[in-house]
């Protein structure tokens, strides 16, 4: 008798890109859209916060949010130009992008790879940029 795994019963680490802010703050982005479902689905804790370019194709981005922090906006902001970065709005010039926290990221049953649905949105717009490498970064 042959046993046979399931498919979603295999542990695959996604792919991401990682950045950090200021302030030692990690935002981390999906590379395909089965690994935005792990990231958003699976690695991201309820309070860390969850973005998305509004209406186009992009990456799933978070933002890691330890237990007894709180970002402030302009951290909000990078982690969202992050997100726009990681979209076909990347040449764009101010792009709106949705965030909310999440644990207000869902997957509507039989949905495709890279689709969710989310509540209590806000939307952010920002201009597409990835985070500036600090001088100690080059050391």
């Amino acid at each position: 008798m042959r046993t046979y795994r399931r498919a979603d019963e295999r542990q695959v680490l996604p792919s991401v890109f990682e950045y950090q802010l200021p302030q030692g703050w990690q935002v981390l982005a999906g590379r395909t859209d089965e690994d935005n479902d792990q990231l958003s689905l699976r690695m991201a804790a309820p309070n860390d916060w969850w973005f998305h370019v509004k209406g186009l194709p992009g990456s799933h981005v978070v933002l890691r949010v330890p237990s007894d922090q709180e970002p402030d906006r302009s951290i909000l902001k990078q982690a969202a130009a992050i997100a726009a970065y990681h979209s076909k709005a990347r040449q764009g010039g101010v792009v709106p992008v949705s965030a909310t926290r999440a644990r207000y990221v869902s997957k509507p049953r039989g949905a495709k790879p890279g689709t969710v649905q989310i509540r209590k949105e806000i939307v952010l717009k920002v201009r597409p940029a990835l985070p500036e490498k600090s001088s100690q970064d080059n050391l």
